[in-house]
């Protein structure tokens, strides 16, 4: 307004737009997602809210906020990391690859120990991705009775690009024969609507 006047205009050009509660709760959120000093966890939460208190689906709220799908979620699942690695990322003390492949690791005592260690040691990403792989190839063996002759390495890889790939934790299972199987779990509608999306497109 201040800068109309000084240019001598009586009237400019607007839109008037009405909305109720909800709406300008969303876009009070996604406007403040915009900003640039957001950190992983602000984002996260401003995610879940816009999930949880404006009725989003992951899908939508990609659409309303410039990202896929997977990278919504992948924020989101953030947010079921300890509270002493979320704080963590919150204060920069880790970056959001570490926090991503730490996430991959089911036991929240497990992820705690692997995060002290990494800060602790200044690991990069690369090196919790590895340890990350590391133990779930341990933990594999340790509970089947019969032991994976497909490589090590080829094993750990696999199953990491994969969890990596549906935003959750993939167990793969086989025998010398090299029969087995591949779990991807979900505990959602939305979460297997997303697998299926992801399978379709790899097609």
């Amino acid at each position: 307004m201040q800068a109309s006047k000084i240019a001598g205009l009586t009237s400019i050009p607007a839109y008037v737009r009405t909305a109720n509660d909800q709406q300008m709760l969303e876009m009070a959120l996604i406007e403040n997602i915009q900003r640039e000093n957001l950190n992983a966890i602000e984002i996260a939460l401003s995610y879940q809210r816009l999930i949880t208190e404006c009725s989003l689906k992951q899908e939508e709220l990609g659409e309303r906020v410039g990202k896929n799908r997977t990278t919504v979620n992948n924020y989101i699942r953030l947010l079921k990391l300890p509270p002493v690695i979320q704080a963590s990322l919150r204060d920069n003390k880790i970056s959001m690859g570490h926090a991503r492949a730490i996430i991959n690791i089911e036991n929240p005592d497990a992820q705690i120990r692997l995060f002290t260690k990494a800060v602790d040691e200044e690991w990069s990403v690369r090196k919790v991705e590895e340890a990350v792989r590391n133990l779930s190839d341990d933990a594999h063996e340790l509970t089947n009775t019969r032991r994976i002759t497909l490589p090590k390495q080829e094993m750990r890889s696999l199953q990491f690009k994969l969890s990596s790939l549906f935003g959750t934790r993939v167990s793969i299972k086989a025998d010398e024969k090299h029969k087995g199987e591949i779990k991807i779990p979900f505990t959602s509608q939305e979460e297997l609507t997303k697998i299926l999306e992801v399978l379709n497109s790899q097609s």
